[in-house]
């Protein structure tokens, strides 16, 4: 399951149009299909790139060397093989395709394709990134500020979960799920679907204040317990992991019996243009 983090940072925005990329050995692949639905908004991405081919033949000899298949995160949320290219041969398809936005679309891939290199050198640009990412969205700045605090102690949470064994995938699913069960009395799938989302949407963008305060509760708590025991291997991670929710749930309840309401709501943060807050 990728984090929050690598969602983000794996998408660039041009101009509104989402640009999927993966980071591999040492630089980054974008999917070709988002890089000529960009430049030509053609309805069928499959069959302009089957007449490009006809129209340029040498590309088309060269196709297969040029084309990497990567899994990426597809549209809803789950990850699929996709057909990308790096930087250069990005470049060579798009000298096939005639578009105004050529020219400026070359320009953005090419200061893209250099903020990974940046964000090795200087880690908190990638912070940065993400939060302008937020805002852009049209997130009240406050919520922003503590979404990306949430970011912080995730991460610092997940780089612990890695050092002391834990598998990236399903056992980090599994503490996750736990965490949130524990702190808010649903699963994260029920989470969502409390909130009207779908399985793409990320359950913490969607969270109002409280709810992100509490899940950052959980787990810096969890990270606390886990180092203090110096726990490792997954059944130990796991109690951790219990606890930290639990703990953080206690506190839930005692906010909701003070002030007599529900801090799990249904509100969401779909269609964010039109609203700028939570519905």
């Amino acid at each position: 399951m990728a984090s929050t983090k690598e969602k983000i940072k794996n998408i660039a925005l041009f101009e509104g149009n989402k640009v999927r990329r993966v980071w591999y050995e040492n630089k980054w692949f974008f999917v070709i299909s988002d890089i000529v639905f960009v430049l030509t908004e053609s309805n069928d991405v499959k069959q302009y790139v089957k007449k490009m081919r006809v129209r340029d033949p040498e590309l088309s000899v060269k196709w297969g060397t040029i084309c990497t298949p990567l899994p990426v995160v597809s549209r809803d949320g789950k990850q699929r093989e996709e057909l990308t290219a790096d930087l250069e041969d990005i470049f060579r398809i798009i000298q096939s395709i005639p578009s105004p936005k050529a020219e400026p679309f070359k320009q953005w891939l090419a200061k893209v394709g250099k903020e990974r290199v940046d964000e090795i050198q200087n880690p908190e640009l990638a912070m940065e990134r993400m939060k302008s990412l937020y805002e852009q969205k049209g997130y009240p700045n406050d919520w922003v500020a503590k979404r990306m605090r949430g970011i912080a102690v995730r991460n610092t949470l997940t780089d612990e979960w890695d050092k002391r064994g834990l598998k990236k995938g399903i056992e980090y699913a599994i503490l996750t799920n736990e965490i949130i069960q524990g702190t808010f009395d649903m699963k994260v799938d029920d989470y969502k679907k409390h909130k009207n989302l779908f399985v793409q949407h990320n359950l913490r963008d969607h969270m109002g204040d409280i709810e992100l305060i509490l899940t950052m509760l959980a787990e810096a708590t969890t990270t606390k317990l886990s180092v203090d025991r110096d726990s490792k291997g997954f059944n130990k991670l796991h109690n951790d992991a219990k606890e930290g929710g639990e703990i953080a749930g206690e506190t839930r309840r005692k906010i909701e019996n003070r002030s007599g309401k529900k801090i799990s709501t249904k509100n969401n943060f779909l269609n964010i243009k039109n609203k700028k807050r939570l519905k």
